[in-house]
């Protein structure tokens, strides 16, 4: 079986196991996700999702955001961790967002990029969430599953997954394939316990199971 015929394969067997697999970061706006995103650095996503309630309350819009002072925003997202270097990011971003944009998330990857605080994995998410393009968010339960999976080989830098993802993943699927696999990092192939191979959908083509 070809990398791009594994990829197929585990693509629908995912499908399957996990039809609703969506982020879990919540946003209802684009730089909501901008926001939320900065903050999941090194912090669990659920955690992140009480935070914002915080921040969004005293500050609802982006202008309200690019205006607060840096020690406001910290105040509130220190339990994320790297609450300094976090606050400053998104401020810097919200000024940005406000200064340039018109109070807009841009829909180009490399505008994205120029964003302060946003890299590949934060861009990948926006593009393929908020505007349904074509996306891969090599983050860790990405690195960790495609090289167990037999998808990469002991390649564990973002960019470099990512690349070699995306010559086997079809561009319309990449974006919900980095979210089931989410899921599936989570609940079956983890990475504190020993995995749970015997109850594992892709337990007969997976090259660490094999």
């Amino acid at each position: 079986m070809t990398k791009k015929q594994l990829a197929k394969e585990i693509i629908e067997r995912l499908k399957k196991e996990y039809p609703d697999a969506a982020c879990s970061l919540d946003y209802d706006e684009a730089w909501k996700l901008l926001v939320s995103v900065r903050l999941a650095a090194q912090c669990t996503d659920a955690r992140v999702n009480i935070v914002v309630e915080k921040l969004y309350e005293k500050f609802p819009d982006v202008n309200a955001l690019a205006d607060a002072g840096v020690e406001e925003i910290e105040a509130i997202v220190k339990p994320c961790g790297l609450g300094h270097s976090k606050a400053r990011d998104i401020s810097a971003c919200m000024k940005v967002l406000r200064d340039e944009y018109g109070g807009n998330v841009p829909d180009d990857f490399d505008a994205l990029l120029k964003l302060p605080g946003v890299g590949r994995k934060s861009a990948n998410l926006i593009m393929g969430d908020v505007f349904g393009k074509p996306a891969i968010v090599t983050d860790t339960h990405c690195i960790r599953l495609v090289n167990r999976m037999g998808l990469v080989n002991g390649i564990k830098e973002p960019a470099k997954v990512e690349k070699e993802l995306w010559k086997i993943i079809p561009a319309n699927e990449g974006s919900d394939f980095c979210h089931r696999l989410v899921y599936h990092g989570r609940e079956v192939c983890t990475a504190r316990t020993k995995p749970y191979c015997d109850r594992c959908c892709l337990n007969d083509i997976c090259k660490k199971h094999l």
